[in-house]
């Protein structure tokens, strides 16, 4: 085993790093507080070609895997400022088409995606929530045309994507009765789709919303691989999703405790530093050895989903990142605050308005309650309980 990362990969970092840093925490919050989008750091990371270094070089990709999209949330992260929805543009939308896109959707939708151009993802429902099979959203073709009816809740950034990849019923299995689920790259001003934002607490420029369908017409070569095929297309979408969401929170872990670290040897009480005292030092110390075991999880699971020799295994490992990272991170955060004292919940000192994203992360885009009920059943061979 090698635990050291190529010169390649050590070079990503730093170049990622370097853009990001340009930007910052500081460029971040002021996005969330001026109510704009992070456009010109996302057109930046995109313009260095780091947003497409997992896509086909035929396509204007890097020709690279996940491992390295994942670097290049993470270091974003690490410098304070998160990007969401590369998650559901690059992670999701971009490795489904590629993977399962026939040609000429590769043409038309690549390049752009590798260049800056966003495509969100909408899959939850409602009245669904983590079970897919219940999707009630349905697609009906209708000659050259399917007919979309239905709606879809917590979209991310839909007012961001002149695209969205929607998920729909398109009929029935017989034997199980389960939903066939098909995936539609829809217009996001296609006449009958409609949009409502979902206010939120979360300090963060992305914005949720709810989605409405209402006999959207959208042509038949919009269909993403084969009619009824779109769950298994799905999951080869969200274990990407899975580990961009491990590496958004461990890269702000990094932040928090690089912060909380410099503070500890910085602020001076009673004639020493404060990081002197064991009451401080261990709990970050603690927090740090979290952080890294869920780091050494979410590269085995970049690592895994691209050599796809196992892809039981590879789901196993995806969910485990996502469930040890966003318990880590959210640790990482925490005691950086903590150790902050007063000073935690201060602008000024950038770590609070941080708090709602890696809180969501936790529950979303699976729940920490939904990974253990996979590992349950999955890893130990559990029954069900649903």
């Amino acid at each position: 085993m090698d635990f050291t990362e190529s010169d390649e990969h050590v070079l990503l970092r730093e170049a990622v790093r370097s853009v990001g840093a340009k930007f910052g925490h500081e460029y971040y919050a002021k996005c969330t507080e001026d109510d704009v989008r992070p456009e010109t750091l996302w057109q930046a990371v995109a313009d260095h070609g780091f947003l497409g270094v997992h896509l086909p070089e035929q396509y204007g990709g890097g020709g690279a895997g996940i491992y390295e999209l994942a670097i290049v949330c993470e270091e974003l992260a690490a410098v304070g400022a998160p990007l969401l929805l590369i998650l559901v543009s690059a992670a999701i939308s971009a490795e489904v088409i590629a993977k399962f896109g026939d040609e000429d959707q590769k043409q038309q939708w690549l390049p752009g995606l590798a260049t800056g151009t966003k495509m969100v993802f909408a899959i939850t429902e409602p009245d669904a929530g983590s079970n897919s099979h219940r999707i009630a959203t349905t697609a009906t073709r209708d000659g050259d045309v399917y007919r979309l009816n239905g709606s879809k809740t917590y979209i991310s950034g839909v007012d961001e994507a002149p695209q969205v990849l929607v998920v729909c019923r398109t009929g029935f299995d017989e034997d199980t009765e389960r939903a066939r689920l098909s995936l539609f790259v829809v217009d996001t001003d296609a006449p009958g789709l409609h949009r409502t934002l979902i206010p939120m607490e979360i300090r963060a420029p992305e914005k949720q919303f709810q989605l409405f369908f209402d006999n959207v017409e959208v042509p038949a070569n919009r269909l993403i691989g084969a009619e009824g095929e779109g769950l298994r297309q799905v999951f080869e979408g969200l274990n990407p999703e899975r580990i961009m969401s491990a590496t958004i929170c461990t890269g702000v872990g990094r932040y928090a405790l690089a912060l909380a670290a410099q503070y500890a040897n910085d602020r001076a009480v009673w004639g020493t530093p404060i990081g002197r005292h064991q009451g401080v030092a261990h709990p970050l110390a603690m927090a740090k050895i979290e952080l890294e075991l869920a780091r050494l999880m979410t590269q085995k699971a970049a690592w895994s989903h691209d050599r796809a020799t196992d892809r039981v295994a590879a789901g196993e490992a995806a969910n485990m990142a996502k469930y040890a990272s966003a318990e880590a991170g959210l640790h990482c955060l925490d005691q950086a605050i903590q150790t902050h004292g007063g000073n935690g919940l201060a602008s000024e000192y950038g770590l609070a308005d941080l708090w709602g994203i890696v809180r969501l992360l936790k529950i979303a885009p699976v729940s920490r309650e939904m990974v253990l009920n996979f590992v349950s059943t999955a890893s130990l061979g559990l029954p069900k309980s649903y």
